[in-house]
């Protein structure tokens, strides 16, 4: 696959999640609703990255979105950029029992509400670039 092409599986990828996010957080699975969100923005993360990498697409196999954006070649807007930070976190506290717990009583409908949003506004700004 071309540079385009690996693009276009991760975006496509990730639309797919967008929509599992939205399942889980219809049926109030909160935890899981964020963890996908976090994977949505990866997955963008990583198309960028082949997008802007052509001589070499395969995006690392990383999950930080913060060191992501930056292989990427993003000049991520402040406001943007702390969106992205407290996504990150998402990734480690549903994924880890040690930290599930604590992720499960913040997670609330408001806050999950509120952080879907913002996984929102992160994702039209990356489509954008």
């Amino acid at each position: 696959m071309n540079n385009m092409e690996l693009m276009n599986y991760w975006i496509e990828s990730a639309d797919e999640d967008y929509d599992t996010m939205l399942y889980m957080k219809a049926g109030k699975k909160n935890t899981w609703c964020l963890f996908m969100g976090h994977l949505v923005i990866e997955k963008i993360l990583k198309g960028l990255y082949a997008k802007n990498n052509p001589n070499n697409p395969i995006a690392p196999k990383i999950h930080n979105l913060i060191l992501l954006s930056q292989k990427a070649n993003l000049e991520v807007p402040q406001e943007i950029r702390e969106k992205i930070q407290t996504i990150n976190t998402f990734n480690i506290s549903a994924r880890y029992d040690d930290y599930k717990k604590s992720f499960d009583e913040k997670c609330t409908d408001d806050y999950t509400k509120e952080q879907v949003k913002n996984i929102e506004e992160v994702l039209k700004w990356l489509k954008k670039q």
